[in-house]
């Protein structure tokens, strides 16, 4: 699977992987939900980080559709508002 963070590039991410990933994308949704800034900011980073670090970056040459695309870390909440509702990024 390719996962893009905007602003940062492409990673392989393995799909063994996405479970954990989407419980992540499961809780920014309920932040965004109960109006939880702080939850919000500290799970969106998590998740940027956990595609960062078990993901491979794609070189920047090659040109692959993204499966999922993960906002970059400075998303304002009412950004989130639109992007992290019903199944958030993630579906399931």
């Amino acid at each position: 699977m390719i996962i893009r963070i905007l602003g940062e590039g492409q990673f392989r991410f393995d799909d063994s992987n996405l479970g954990d990933l989407n419980k992540i994308d499961n809780q920014i949704v309920d932040h965004v939900k109960n109006g939880d800034h702080d939850g919000f900011f500290q799970e969106l980073v998590r998740m940027i980080s956990m595609v960062k670090e078990l993901g491979k970056p794609v070189n920047e040459l090659e040109i692959i559709p993204s499966d999922i695309i993960v906002p970059p870390a400075d998303l304002s909440f009412q950004e989130a508002r639109n992007i992290f509702c019903n199944d958030g990024l993630i579906k399931g």
